[in-house]
């Protein structure tokens, strides 16, 4: 039978200000290799709810406060049908903006409250305009993959994971959720959320494999180990930003 995959890819017209393509470029790229058919749906503002549920894998990006405050007004209509998703186990990558919306809320500098989608057990909180922002390429080993993943990190909130949330990785170089804990991320069922910029996957393809292996477990109940693919290039790039970080892979 052959195997197809349908990416959603939420909000691209205004969440996608840190070359979130590429990020869908590798999983389609990757699946195509190895013989698996994939469909993209790009979900933009006024999307319906059903389209949700024909989605296997979700993506969802960064961007400035004002497309934010769009997005998060769209979403919310949406929130019961995409935390029913992400309950059953459809895996996701959720960064900067995407990964903050859906915490429990994020706390402006004045002390304002703005309500978060409360997927992630987590909370994020503006320090304030004096308060440098969080800037630099980022090294986080992750334990679930064992790998040691390379980014670009840009963000002035402050994540804080609440008891129970689980992080993504352990910072080795860079700030992470808020630069004093060094956690990086959470991984919330087959869920992702991270500030890791770049875009991620060109540079960490063994992270697009868990993606799509999991999709794949979901969707077809397949245990089936991936195929191997030549990952030279992409090992190289990822070698190469731990080096100039002074840091071993």
């Amino acid at each position: 039978m052959k195997q197809k995959l349908t990416i959603g890819w939420l909000y691209p017209e205004l969440m996608n200000i840190y070359g979130d393509r590429g990020n869908v470029i590798v999983l389609q790229k990757r699946c195509e290799e190895r013989g698996i058919q994939t469909e993209l749906l790009e979900l933009n503002l006024g999307f319906a709810k059903a389209e949700l549920e024909k989605c296997d894998i979700l993506l969802m990006g960064g961007a400035q406060d004002k497309q934010q405050e769009a997005v998060a007004k769209d979403l919310f209509k949406k929130a019961k049908e995409l935390k029913k998703r992400i309950e059953n186990g459809i895996p996701g990558l959720y960064i900067c903006g995407a990964y903050q919306m859906l915490g429990n809320y994020y706390k402006e500098a004045n002390g304002n409250i703005i309500k978060g989608l409360g997927i992630f057990d987590l909370y994020t909180e503006s320090p304030g305009g004096n308060s440098k922002r969080l800037i630099g390429n980022i090294v986080t080993d992750c334990q679930m993959l064992d790998y040691r993943l390379v980014g670009f990190e840009n963000h002035g909130g402050r994540t804080y994971l609440g008891n129970n949330s689980k992080s993504f990785g352990k910072i080795v170089k860079g700030y992470g959720n808020n630069g004093t804990d060094e956690t990086e991320g959470v991984i919330y069922n087959n869920c992702i959320g991270t500030y890791m910029h770049g875009p991620l996957l060109p540079k960490n393809p063994l992270l697009a494999d868990y993606l799509i292996r999991k999709a794949l477990e979901i969707k077809y109940n397949s245990t089936t180990p991936l195929k191997n693919l030549e990952n030279h290039l992409e090992e190289k790039a990822r070698r190469a930003i731990a080096k100039r970080l002074s840091v071993a892979i």
